[in-house]
């Protein structure tokens, strides 16, 4: 039997479809070759966007044209959404609306001894870990909490021996990943004194003492759950931890992060990011921001200008408001023509090359880990890695360095937003020049 998986949207959902695939792969079934029709199709939706939900339906079509007589089971965000809707899409004989049944549909399968975690990660180098899933806040913007209510987490153990077993097979970098990876341990800690709390520092702190070459990164985190318990194990573990956060901000201007429900203003943001600064050995600090959301102002967005200056955000992942039905942001009023959004997002991208920039130069002179990812496409004898700061490394060496294995390299240059890399190979070690 032959199997074809796909996935669409974040990395928790990258995770699920890989959970799905092994568990099917453990009783015979066989991914198809890129031109061989599947007897089985998974699709993992995505509906954080109506541009997600138009994706996700075409995918599926695109799947039983291609595969006619397959069977195609649909699960992911857009599923849970939209059931009905998707129940009616070609070929579809099972969608499954809620994350937590995986295992049943495992089961339905033949799946007898289900798995508690994955691994592998593919043919990828680094391996996303989903920790947690849920989310109980309640933004204007995003409609995700009205498809993943139910906020819980992951037994430690688990998550610990699934760490093990991804570094057994030669993954170099573990991403913890949820929909809320601030949250893990929130519902466990309801009924418990506050000395007797589990929280993702405690996770951290196990994960980063288990012996083995390989680095841990977090995913996305609110700025509320970046506590100094959770900065004091990174820095304590700099060696495992990568010196890199992902801190979610939205917004700079404090008007508009009230009508996005955001739980803090920006001055507590911007405070935050500086003592994650002033703890950790020069971080890099990565964010997502909205442009042109409902009545934003051309003052309210030269806050967010600002806000980014004053963090110095070395990644700034920029997203156009898009109105998504069955939320309280897409009812406001005030929306914003594209041209204005268009216009915002050119301004913000030309700061955020800019501070990358400038972060990157504050780099250079010093080593960096780097993660061994594969050969450049386009120059002959240069490599490509991502450093443990995420700065996109080019290496060059006298001879190739094994991809999917972390190296010290020094960082020598910045090219076309990239940091070169050199290092002498010897043995199992690097020497510097």
């Amino acid at each position: 039997m032959k199997l074809r998986a796909l996935t669409l949207g974040c990395k928790v959902n990258q995770y699920e479809t890989q959970y799905v695939r092994e568990g099917l792969l453990s009783i015979g079934y066989e991914d198809a070759d890129q031109q061989q029709p599947a007897d089985l199709c998974i699709v993992n939706t995505c509906t954080v966007t109506g541009e997600g939900d138009s994706k996700s339906r075409q995918a599926i079509r695109r799947m039983a044209r291609d595969n006619p007589a397959a069977k195609i089971v649909v699960m992911g965000c857009y599923a849970t959404r939209a059931p009905e809707e998707v129940a009616n899409l070609p070929n579809v004989t099972e969608v499954v609306t809620d994350k937590r049944e995986l295992p049943d549909l495992l089961g339905r399968f033949g799946v007898t001894d289900v798995p508690t975690g994955i691994s592998g990660f593919g043919r990828r180098h680094r391996a996303y870990i989903k920790v947690q899933d849920g989310c109980l806040l309640r933004c204007s913007f995003c409609i995700i909490p009205q498809v993943r209510p139910q906020v819980s987490s992951r037994p430690v153990d688990h998550i610990l021996d699934e760490v093990r077993r991804l570094v057994d097979r030669g993954y170099r970098e573990v991403v913890l990943t949820g929909i809320h990876l601030g949250h893990y341990g929130v519902e466990w800690n309801r009924n418990r004194p506050k000395q007797d709390w589990i929280r993702l520092s405690h996770l951290v702190r196990r994960i980063a003492e288990i012996p083995g070459d390989f680095r841990i990164r977090l995913s996305s985190i609110e700025a509320t759950e970046v506590t100094r318990e959770l900065i004091s194990v990174l820095a304590e573990y700099g060696e495992k931890v990568c010196p890199h956060m992902h801190i979610s901000m939205q917004s700079g201007s404090d008007n508009v992060l009230r009508r996005m429900r955001r739980r803090w203003g920006s001055r507590r943001f911007i405070d935050r990011c500086r003592l994650v600064q002033e703890q950790l050995e020069n971080p890099a600090i990565t964010t997502d921001v909205i442009v042109g959301f409902p009545g934003e102002t051309d003052q309210e967005f030269s806050e967010t200008l600002a806000a980014c200056q004053q963090v110095g955000f070395s990644k700034i992942h920029i997203f156009p408001f898009s109105a998504r039905r069955g939320t309280a942001a897409a009812e406001m009023p005030g929306q914003l023509p594209k041209k204005i959004k268009r216009q915002r997002q050119q301004a913000l991208s030309q700061l955020e090359v800019q501070l990358r920039d400038r972060y990157f130069h504050s780099l250079l002179g010093s080593r960096l880990q780097v993660l061994v990812e594969s050969s450049h496409p386009d120059r002959v004898n240069v490599q490509v890695g991502t450093s443990c700061r995420y700065a996109p490394v080019e290496i060059k060496t006298p001879s190739p360095l094994p991809a999917g294995e972390l190296v010290d390299l020094v960082a020598r240059d910045l090219v076309d937003g990239h940091i070169l890399a050199t290092g002498q190979p010897s043995g199992n070690c690097l020497q510097y020049s």
